[in-house]
């Protein structure tokens, strides 16, 4: 589409410049969101119509852009990140600005960066992408496709994703598929991920105690929309972070429906009896039972294997 001032301009130096108005006036119309926006407030007269005709150029320029996004970064909207919307105010034409989803899923990460240190997504997860996995390696292709499935299933009907749990020995490549899941999901503008690194984000927790911060860095885990656990297992446990931490963030999770993933050393028995022991309490097999209730119940079990890529 023409740029609104080139336009208007060329109009400005043509005789038959009703002609062109009618053009252009007709090609708007023909726009199905300014077409869906008029059907619905018939109340505004054509002579309003007429007076804002930059307005709706601007209107189907942006949303032109939107449509075909070069990402946030190469925003060419008048206000990067942002997308119009017409509004009938009393029967008056206006154009109003929401920001993008891309522009807030940044806003959201930006907060909860400034809350949650632990992240662990090394330059080579954010690099991950399911074509950059090599998928003719032994031991992978169930888990590959069990990461393929979550992503078709979340797109398609997000409140019925069953989370992912995928264990394997160090190095053969589990972070790095849920880095590739990560950015599936990102690519197709979907629901916010966060994954952090375990055993990081329970040592960070027990010193946020200090300045009374607990409750809110809970809540980024508890609400994030697919939360990704990893490495879990390799953290010392304790009562209060199974019980008050672990426990809580699961809780939440299952309750609201939210799919959580995991990577893991351990299998479902083995983190059970990880979660069992701890050197102030002992063997407490009840309470890690009823944790592992809210893992094996709401994930998929994919054993992960490969060569060492460390």
């Amino acid at each position: 589409m023409e740029p609104i001032k080139s336009l208007i301009q060329d109009m400005a130096g043509r005789r038959d410049v009703r002609a062109e108005h009618d053009r252009i006036m007709a090609g708007l119309k023909e726009n199905s969101r300014i077409r869906s926006f008029s059907e619905k407030n018939p109340q505004i007269g054509i002579e309003e119509w007429e007076r804002h005709l930059p307005r709706l150029y601007q209107f189907a320029e942006e949303w032109e852009h939107c449509d075909h996004c070069p990402g946030l970064e190469n925003c060419p909207n008048m206000m990067a990140g942002y997308r119009p919307v017409l509004m009938n105010d009393k029967g008056s034409l206006t154009l109003t600005f929401s920001p993008c989803p891309l522009l807030l899923d940044r806003e959201v990460k930006k907060r909860q960066s400034e809350l949650i240190r632990s992240y662990y997504v090394p330059k080579d997860i954010l690099r991950a992408t399911f074509k950059n996995i090599d998928k003719l390696e032994k031991g992978r292709q169930l888990a590959l496709k069990a990461a393929g499935d979550f992503v078709r299933s979340y797109l398609n009907k997000p409140e019925e994703a069953k989370g992912l749990y995928l264990c394997g020995q160090f190095g053969v490549g589990k972070t790095y598929l849920m880095g590739a899941v990560m950015n599936s999901l990102a690519e197709s503008r979907h629901a916010g991920s966060l994954i952090v690194y375990t055993p990081d984000f329970f040592r960070e927790i027990k010193g946020a105690i200090q300045d009374n911060t607990v409750d809110q860095k809970l809540d980024v885990l508890k609400k994030v929309p697919i939360l990704i656990l990893d490495d879990i297992g390799a953290e010392t446990m304790t009562p209060w972070i199974r019980d008050e931490v672990l426990g809580s963030i699961l809780q939440y999770r299952m309750m609201e429906h939210l799919p959580t993933l995991y990577t893991s050393n351990f299998n479902y028995d083995e983190l059970e009896d990880h979660f069992a022991y701890s050197q102030k309490s002992g063997v407490e097999k009840v309470k890690a039972k009823r944790l592992m209730e809210r893992i094996r119940h709401f994930t998929t079990l994919v054993k992960m294997d490969g060569t060492n890529r460390r």
